[in-house]
Order: C-alpha cells, then sequence, then structure tokens
C-alpha cells in the first residue's frame, strides 16, 4: 500500500513530523514518503493519506488548503488522517486550555470537507525569529515558552496507530 505523507511547513517543523510518519509505516510494511504538499504530480499514485500543514492564525497554510480544494474528489474516498503543528505545549498557566480549543477551529477552516480518520494538533517548534515583533511582545506577555515542543513519543504511537490500521483493515 503507498501512503503519501504530505505536509506544508513554515520553518520545518511539520516536515521532521512527516518525515517520522513516513519513516514509522514503512517499518510496518507500507510504502510511505513525505512530500511537500506543492510537489504531489500523481494523487492517484497513492491509497492513503496522512496530510499536515503548519498552523497560522488557527489555520493550516495557504498550499495545504490548496491540496485539499484540488485533490477533495479523491480524498473523499481514501483513508485519510490529519495533523496540525501549532504550539499548544508552548500555552502554560491559565492559557493552558486554550491549547485545545484551537483544533476545532482549524478543522472548520478547512476549505473541504474531508472525511477523516483522525486529527491531531502537535506542537512544533517556535522559536523567537519565527514571529513578528508583536507576536514576541504577546508570546512574552502571556508567559509562553520558546523551543522545540513537538513530543516525539506522542508522534511515534500515532504514526504506528495508523501503520496498524492500514495493515490490518481494507481502505475506506
Amino acid at each position: 500500500m503507498n501512503v503519501l505523507v504530505g505536509y506544508a511547513t513554515a520553518h520545518g517543523s511539520t516536515r521532521d513530523i512527516a518525515g517520522c510518519i513516513a519513516e514509522r509505516l514503512c517499518t510496518a510494511g507500507l510504502k510511505a514518503e513525505a512530500r511537500p504538499l506543492c510537489e504531489v504530480d500523481d494523487v492517484d499514485a497513492y491509497d492513503a493519506f496522512v496530510l499536515g500543514s503548519a498552523v497560522h492564525g488557527q489555520a493550516w497554510l495557504p498550499q495545504a488548503g490548496d491540496f485539499l480544494r484540488a485533490h477533495a474528489d479523491l480524498l473523499r474516498f481514501c483513508s485519510v488522517w490529519l495533523f496540525s503543528v501549532g504550539m499548544p505545549d508552548a500555552l502554560r498557566g491559565p492559557w493552558k486550555p486554550l491549547a485545545r480549543a484551537e483544533e476545532p477551529v482549524i478543522l472548520a477552516g478547512l476549505p473541504e470537507h474531508i472525511p477523516h480518520r483522525d486529527h491531531r494538533l502537535l506542537s512544533g517548534v517556535i522559536r523567537p525569529g519565527h514571529l513578528p515583533l508583536t507576536g514576541r511582545l504577546v508570546f512574552r506577555l502571556m508567559g509562553l515558552r520558546y523551543g522545540d515542543l513537538r513530543d516525539w513519543p506522542q508522534i511515534e504511537a500515532w504514526a504506528d496507530g495508523i501503520g496498524q490500521e492500514l495493515t490490518t483493515s481494507e481502505p475506506v
């Protein structure tokens, strides 16, 4: 089974996460490759999709939305998992409950309704240089934290679950 782990990234976190997911799927015996969504030419070559994007302003990057719009008819009939890479784990203290409130907003903002088996909101890497001056000020005033906030065991476990599901069941 051929699996596309497609991604749109701004600073590289989403690319690295997609690479990890593809490696885990290959370990499960699947043929998986991580590719930028803007470089995918032949979507018909894939049997299943794990699609992700960096999140800016509670929305996927435009190239990810463009991919969903362009291939909505095919994706409706395939096994699809979605992941979004933001900064929920950067939130601390009284802001922490807001972290998961972002997920339904992200999903509602996708350009087409794509049936999917699961969606994960993952944390990426956030550095001061990733934000404009006003963003850095707000970030600091809120007491948020910078750094590599990716939870690799969580990502690997999610990818392993996808691999198990794809190798033990027929695609949708």
